[in-house]
């Protein structure tokens, strides 16, 4: 232990050092933006003078959490806009966008988003159902998924869409039993109104992650990936707000992984702009070593790729049996040659069909490459075969978890599992068996999407039920799945550490960054179902303080 005073020391609480050397501590010191002790009483010799000293009070210190995959600049452009986050009903939605539409009368367009799908018959409103309260100006709604648009009459005839026209290719135009467009756009067919919206620009985008930034601190998140550099569905590349906040001014207090956008309407022919654009955003804190590809949709639209078909609202099947956006046998070509070239691969795999096409894809790369540092990494996992479980380990593939969707709630009951059936019911976001199999978790929230809170997707990924009100008088998700709190906390820290390639942060040990996060209680001592409760009150990157609640 070094005989100098330390910068900072945490003393006086509890310790939860996430290093399976050594569990628990109650004293920690930092020094140089490093920790340099970890312990107990002795650590307290190497508070000096100017030592900043922290009485945790029975309060918990943690490594700070990260998010393995995350979309804050969207968020905050989203939550600058026309807000729907949070609301519950049609009712209540209408009248949200009602009041921004009032609020706003100078704008050409009324874009913004994060409608829940639950809150209408099948998911899907219609154009005229907006026309009620925006008539005048086009409108472009994304729900929360971002899977989909709700759009308005005027936006339908600005962007030229009528019964001729035909579903893009990884996209569908939804329509009445006449064969109209009825103002829903699903995946792809989003960018047919999205092209015509007004692009934000670069100050838009650097004032919403910088806004992102300081409410992901205050849950105290110090790391993320960010999920999507790319222009994609309307939403303009982000990675100039990086840029600027990582190089200008250090206002990126954060440490950031990027995944670039994979276009999946080209093929190898966009690799040397991949080459080009990871050596450009190596700057400060900012790395963007991991492609993002999308291989399928989501379940609610029947777009999430499955190896069986869809059940239809009767319970019968149907010939469809989601939608796979890139071609399998390519998919092969092209992760192996992103593996050979140093980049991780960020899949999008929600159906099992999915899945198993990015874990066939990562196996061709480790027979061509060998098992090479890239860290490939498939997020969300709603349906995994059974057959699949144990390859996660053996490829060396990190499943990357958004806990909070693995609940009963009403898109899971109303519009997922009726057309899932039973099987693939109880294959629904199968944490616990790929922790017993000894795959590596990482966890996400895939914010704007669902809470940003990693408390909360910890309550659920513990619990299988929803925290507070949402979760009391519903049953638990496929018990079995769930998983304890020194794995979910572990998830959120060292396993996203892992993905994001920050390997000296994750965990409380000696050289490792003083990225660290104070709850204000331990949920270790506390009843399982009020792990939610539980929140950030002090955030620290390098041992700077970046986050202090009001009453810390």
């Amino acid at each position: 232990m070094s005989a100098l005073p330390a910068d900072l020391v945490f003393t006086g609480g509890s310790i939860a050092t996430l290093d399976p050397a050594r569990r628990r501590a109650t004293t920690v010191a930092v020094t140089g933006g490093r920790i340099s002790a970890v312990g107990h009483d002795e650590v307290r010799e190497l508070i000096g003078a100017r030592t900043e000293v922290v009485d945790l009070t029975g309060r918990l210190l943690l490594p700070g959490f990260q998010d393995a995959h995350i979309h804050p600049v969207v968020a905050g452009l989203e939550y600058a806009r026309c807000n729907l986050t949070g609301t519950s009903d049609a009712g209540s939605t209408l009248a949200a966008v009602r009041s921004y539409a009032d609020a706003h009368p100078e704008l050409p367009w009324i874009v913004g988003g994060g409608w829940s799908m639950e809150a209408f018959d099948g998911g899907t409103p219609t154009a005229q159902y907006l026309d009620t309260v925006v008539r005048d100006r086009p409108a472009f709604l994304p729900n929360r998924d971002h899977h989909g648009a709700w759009v308005n009459t005027r936006a339908l005839t600005i962007a030229g869409i009528t019964r001729d026209t035909p579903d893009p290719v990884g996209g569908r135009i939804e329509r009445d039993a006449d064969g109209e467009p009825t103002g829903m756009l699903q995946e792809s067919a989003m960018e047919l109104v999205g092209c015509h919206t007004p692009q934000h620009t670069p100050d838009d985008r650097l004032d919403a992650l910088l806004h992102a930034q300081q409410h992901l601190h205050s849950l105290g998140i110090t790391a993320w990936q960010d999920a999507l550099l790319g222009d994609t569905s309307g939403i303009s590349d982000v990675s100039d707000a990086y840029l600027t906040a990582a190089s200008d001014d250090g206002s990126l207090t954060a440490r950031v992984a990027g995944a670039l956008w994979w276009d999946r309407d080209r093929g190898s022919e966009q690799i040397p702009d991949l080459l080009r654009r990871r050596a450009r955003l190596r700057v400060g804190r900012m790395r963007a070593d991991t492609v993002k590809i999308m291989l399928d949709g989501v379940a609610e639209s029947r777009t999430a790729a499955m190896i069986s078909p869809y059940l239809d609202g009767c319970g019968c099947a149907t010939t469809h049996s989601g939608t796979s956006f890139v071609d399998p046998e390519k998919l092969r070509g092209y992760v192996t040659e992103l593996d050979a070239l140093g980049f991780q691969v960020h899949f999008h795999a929600l159906g099992d069909r999915a899945v198993r096409d990015a874990l066939d894809a990562v196996e061709a790369a480790r027979t061509a490459n060998g098992f090479r540092d890239t860290r490939p990494h498939l997020a969300h996992l709603q349906v995994v075969d059974p057959e699949d479980i144990p390859r996660f380990r053996a490829l060396g593939v990190t499943a990357n978890m958004q806990p909070l969707w693995a609940a009963h709630e009403p898109q899971m009951d109303e519009l997922t599992i009726p057309f899932l059936g039973d099987e693939r019911t109880r294959r629904q976001y199968p944490f616990g068996s790929l922790l017993r199999s000894g795959a590596t978790l990482a966890a996400g929230s895939d914010w704007p999407v669902s809470s940003a809170d990693p408390l909360h997707g910890i309550h659920v990924a513990v619990n299988r039920t929803l925290p507070g009100l949402n979760g009391q008088g519903r049953p638990v998700f496929l018990p079995k799945q769930r998983i304890d709190l020194t794995s979910a906390l572990t998830a959120y820290t060292a396993g996203s550490a892992h993905v994001n390639h920050l390997d000296d942060t994750g965990s409380i040990e000696v050289g490792k960054l003083a990225d660290l996060v104070v709850l204000d209680r331990d949920p270790f001592t506390g009843p399982a179902d009020m792990i939610a409760e539980t929140r950030a009150v002090l955030t620290y990157v390098g041992g700077d303080r970046v986050y202090t609640a009001p009453d810390a």
